[in-house]
């Protein structure tokens, strides 16, 4: 009989299987992704659906909607996600395009609002979806204003290449977060999408901090990143001085 940390351990390898668009999983896929033996991960699975965590879909399970009710209980993305929507609302009508709001866990960053626009690009992004921090301009923008040991703890694992353009040699990445400190503005050139820029800012905390970060995205061949970077800084800086006064 397993222990309780073995369990615990295994579970969520199992729920972290899942990706963003994943709109289910077979026992098979579920087995390779965890990691687990194939009768291993079906049992642990078969107990989480008890638990209302995972859901039957035929043959095979997805995440349930007592994990989404969850979520929505972490207070730190739940009042980011509250005070950011207006600003982000303003940015999408200013300037046409997509807009993102995401946070930063560990390596990769984790995005908790996107407004679409309607003839944006097919982005990798989706809420509650992850991409590298290195290939984002929200994951620049935030680890730019975070503690050196959280920028080191990126280096050590490594910077993944998303696309031919990802910055992957560790010091131009960061002689890059260095230029960002001073602009307030990071950039994505076609580092996580073909055709797709990107300007983003930090959102910051009291001490100076990134909590999380902004940024409009879109078309290479429609959007001048010059055009929409201040507007997205503006909107940035605006929404850290609201956190700052709640």
């Amino acid at each position: 009989m397993p222990s309780d940390d073995t369990f615990l351990h295994r579970a969520v390898a199992v729920l972290t299987a899942f990706r963003a668009d994943d709109d289910g999983l077979g026992a098979a896929e579920l087995a390779r992704r965890s990691g687990l033996p194939r009768s291993t991960a079906h049992r642990i699975a078969l107990d989480l659906v008890d638990a209302g965590l995972l859901e039957r879909q035929g043959t095979r399970v997805r995440l349930g909607l007592k994990l989404f009710e969850i979520g929505q209980r972490v207070p730190r993305q739940r009042v980011l996600r509250d005070a950011a929507v207006p600003y982000m609302s303003d940015l999408r009508e200013a300037t046409r395009q997509t807009v993102h709001l995401a946070v930063l866990e560990g390596a990769e960053v984790v995005y908790v609002e996107i407004l679409g626009a309607s003839d944006a690009p097919r982005m990798p992004s989706q809420v509650g979806g992850r991409l590298p921090a290195n290939a984002t301009g929200v994951g620049k923008a935030i680890l730019a204003f975070s503690p050196p040991e959280v920028v080191q703890a990126v280096l050590d694992a490594g910077l993944v290449k998303v696309g031919e353009r990802t910055v992957v040699a560790p010091g131009l990445f960061t002689r890059e977060l260095a230029k960002i400190r001073e602009e307030g503005v990071a950039y994505d050139r076609e580092e996580s999408g073909n055709g797709i820029l990107c300007a983003a800012s930090p959102v910051l905390g009291p001490d100076g901090e990134a909590i999380g970060a902004l940024s409009v995205s879109g078309w290479s061949n429609r959007m001048r990143l010059a055009a929409v970077a201040p507007a997205v800084h503006t909107a940035a800086l605006t929404l850290s001085r609201t956190l700052a006064r709640r």
